[in-house]
């Protein structure tokens, strides 16, 4: 069963310009000139319910727009739209409570309440009975581990404290649907590991279907098994994640620790990301890395060395940069 269809769905937005100075004002009370942006182009797309799908793209992809006229929050310019059975924009309190958003630069708590009054106060906003609500949320006090930051304000918890009591806010009232706009953003490595493992869990446990949006790769790479890239609010990719990485990540970065001073030669190509006099950290394709760790091991001595995927970031930005090929 769907639970997201689009088709052919469009937003474009207006922009006011005008000259520097107090001249281009001037002109401006005359003659006023806008420009067109096309924020999301033509979009067709499909969700099957309990689906976990990651949504790339950089800043102005249109990432958030889509996001926007999903959940109503913005109406699009044409084409067709239905979510959960209903035409977002009207905001009908029964789609209201077929879905959840997490916006990792906003927040839904109270910053003056304790988590546990924030909790209640959201109990009574989506009606939800009162063995629903206990249930639900003795299930996620535990999931996160966060009982011990109920009864405490708001404002004094950590970014990722805040973010996992956000996670439980949108999550009390069962939602079909929980849209996830940069949720690890900020956070540090152990708190994404733990962001990650949690929503991991809402899905399968739950059968929550998750849209994410996020510039962390590992994210992406980690928890969802279709992505969907988009450009220029333009679909470049709807399918399998791995096989979209298998294509685009082709390096390998290697760090090499020497035993003592060295100045390294080496004969295949390669580029250096950091080099010291003990150091050496490098990318190499990969299908060269197999001759070049070879050479390494047979010409110097070596107190360690590891091998790495490389940083998804640079495999993002190959995929942005491909224009002459739009993926199927």
């Amino acid at each position: 069963m769907n639970v997201i269809e689009t088709k052919n769905l469009t937003k474009t937005y207006r922009r006011f310009q005008k000259d520097a100075g107090l001249k281009g004002s001037v002109k401006s009370l005359f003659k006023r000139e806008y420009i067109t942006k096309i924020a999301v182009n033509e979009f067709d797309f499909t969700v099957h319910e309990g689906e976990f799908i990651g949504l790339i793209g950089p800043n102005g992809a249109g990432k958030t727009t889509l996001v926007k006229m999903l959940t109503g929050i913005v109406a699009p310019t044409s084409g067709e739209i239905s979510v959960a059975g209903y035409y977002p924009n009207k905001l009908e309190n029964a789609f209201k409570k077929q879905y959840a958003v997490v916006m990792g630069q906003k927040s839904q708590l109270f910053f003056e309440l304790s988590a546990a009054d924030t909790f209640l106060l959201f109990k009574e906003l989506y009606h939800i009975p009162d063995k629903e609500y206990q249930d639900n949320l003795n299930y996620f006090i535990e999931l996160f581990g966060v009982r011990d930051l109920m009864n405490v304000q708001v404002r004094t918890l950590s970014l990722g404290e805040r973010m996992k009591l956000e996670l439980i806010v949108a999550l009390l009232h069962n939602p079909k649907i929980l849209f996830l706009d940069e949720p690890t953003i900020g956070l540090d490595a152990i708190a994404q590991k733990q962001i990650r493992k949690f929503l991991k869990e809402v899905n399968e446990t739950k059968g929550t279907t998750i849209l994410l949006t996020s510039h962390y790769m590992e994210d992406i790479k980690s928890l969802c098994k279709r992505c969907v890239v988009i450009n220029g609010g333009t679909k470049l990719y709807d399918g399998d994640t791995d096989t979209l990485f298998h294509k685009y990540q082709t390096h390998k970065k290697i760090s090499i620790s020497f035993e003592h001073e060295e100045t390294c030669k080496l004969d295949q190509d390669y580029t250096i990301l950091e080099e010291t006099p003990y150091k050496l950290t490098l990318l190499i394709r990969k299908e060269q890395s197999q001759k070049l760790l070879k050479d390494i091991l047979d010409r110097y001595e070596l107190s360690d060395i590891t091998i790495e995927e490389e940083d998804i970031g640079n495999v993002v930005e190959r995929i942005y940069n491909d224009k002459n090929e739009v993926l199927e």
